[in-house]
């Protein structure tokens, strides 16, 4: 795997080309009555044509406004990115936001998701925060990751990340 961050103008839909979102979800985590517990549910996750497109936007966004996008590269095909955006979050401003992490279906579980959050986590400690936010995917699998990377719930909520995604596990992880 080559890792490398990733320039605005290289962030294109023709990254993307080999790259497989799919996840096949049957268990998520759900907080109810204030305790954490598993549920049944299932569901596809995918990306369309316009999701990778509005992908693409925010991406180049990120760069463009002093965030950074690493990539894990197999050749030259894209099999994994993580995101983090430039603003401070929080009531203190220790927070930067983990704002994507993917890797694609055909290379997970070869440690490429764990080397881009270490990245991830360096960069931020660059910039001066004390903790990576996450708004993070709740499926059973997607939260083991995060847990193995040391994230825990999040002492302090993000309202619009709360807002956009209601059933998303809000976590931090020092960095």
């Amino acid at each position: 795997m080559n890792y490398r961050k990733l320039k605005e103008e290289e962030i294109s839909l023709e990254l993307f080309a080999k790259f497989q979102r799919h996840q096949v979800v049957t268990k998520c985590w759900r907080k109810v009555d204030q305790e954490w517990c598993i549920k049944d549910i299932a569901f596809v996750n995918d990306w369309t044509q316009e999701e990778y497109q509005m992908l693409v936007t925010c991406l180049k966004h990120t760069v463009k406004t002093g965030g950074v996008v690493f990539g894990a590269f197999a050749e030259e095909d894209l099999k994994g990115f993580v995101s983090v955006e430039p603003q401070f979050l929080g009531s203190h401003q220790e927070y930067l936001d983990l704002s994507s992490i993917h890797v694609s279906e055909d290379m997970r579980g070869k440690g490429i998701g764990k080397e881009l959050f270490v990245r991830a986590k360096a960069w931020a400690k660059e910039q001066g925060a004390k903790k990576l936010y996450i708004s993070a995917h709740s499926a059973v699998e997607s939260q083991a990751f995060y847990c193995a990377m040391g994230c825990v719930e999040a002492k302090e909520y993000n309202p619009e990340h709360v807002a956009k995604e209601p059933c998303d596990c809000q976590l931090e992880c020092e960095v």
